[in-house]
C-alpha cells in the first residue's frame, strides 16, 4: 500500500506575510527539523538552548514564520562593535520566497539598533545564491576559511562595514521596499 502526500502549496512571494519574531523553546522542534534539511552537520538542541538562553545581550535568535509554521530561522552574535550572523536557514520548500532575505534584514536592523558598526559572516563557497544575497547587504568577500565546513568544505569571510552609517540605513529601506507581500516584526525593539 502506497501513502501519498498532498504537494505542498505555498502562496506566492507577493501573497505571503511573514512574521519574525524573537526564537524560543517551542520553536526549536521545527528549527531543528530545518536545520536538519540544510547543515550536513546540524546544530543540537542542546546549542540552540544555550544560545537563546543567554541573557546578557550577546546574542539574538529570531524565526520566521508564515500562517503558524516556522519556515526560517537566524542567528546573530554582537562582539565588541561587530555582529557576526551565525546561521541564517530557511526550510528548503520555501527557498526563493525572500524568506532568508527577511531575516538578514532583521538582523542588519537589530545590528544597528544594539550600536553594532560591522557585520560578518562565513559562507559556502558553494552557496552562490547565499553570497549574492549577501552581497546585497553590503557584504564583500575578505579571505577564506580552508575546510571550514565538515573539514571538506571552504568558506569565504565576508564583512559589511558601516552599518551604523546613513547610507547603510537607506540600503536596508530599499529592500525591504522591493520585498514581495508582508512582513512584520513581533517582540523586536
Amino acid at each position: 500500500m502506497s501513502i501519498t502526500r498532498r504537494a505542498l502549496v505555498l502562496p506566492e512571494p507577493a501573497e505571503m506575510h511573514v512574521k519574525i519574531v524573537p526564537m524560543r523553546r517551542r520553536h526549536l522542534r521545527s528549527v531543528l527539523r530545518i536545520e536538519d534539511q540544510v547543515y550536513p552537520r546540524p546544530w543540537s538542541l542542546a546549542v540552540f538552548h544555550g544560545e537563546i538562553a543567554s541573557r546578557d545581550g550577546s546574542r539574538l535568535y529570531v524565526v520566521a514564520k508564515v500562517d503558524s509554521s516556522v519556515v526560517g530561522y537566524a542567528g546573530l552574535l554582537y562582539q565588541l562593535h561587530d555582529g557576526h550572523v551565525t546561521n541564517v536557514a530557511v526550510d528548503p520548500a520555501h527557498h526563493r520566497h525572500t524568506i532568508g532575505t527577511r531575516l538578514m534584514l532583521t538582523l542588519g536592523r537589530q545590528a544597528r539598533i544594539a550600536g553594532a558598526k560591522n557585520l560578518t559572516l562565513e559562507v559556502r563557497v558553494s552557496n552562490r545564491g547565499a553570497q549574492l544575497m549577501y552581497q546585497s547587504f553590503g557584504f564583500a568577500p575578505v579571505g577564506m576559511r580552508q575546510r571550514y565546513y565538515e573539514g571538506v568544505e571552504d568558506a569565504i569571510v565576508m564583512w559589511a562595514n558601516d552599518i551604523d552609517s546613513v547610507a547603510y540605513g537607506e540600503r536596508l529601506d530599499a529592500i525591504e521596499q522591493a520585498l514581495p507581500g508582508r512582513t512584520t516584526w513581533e517582540g523586536l525593539p
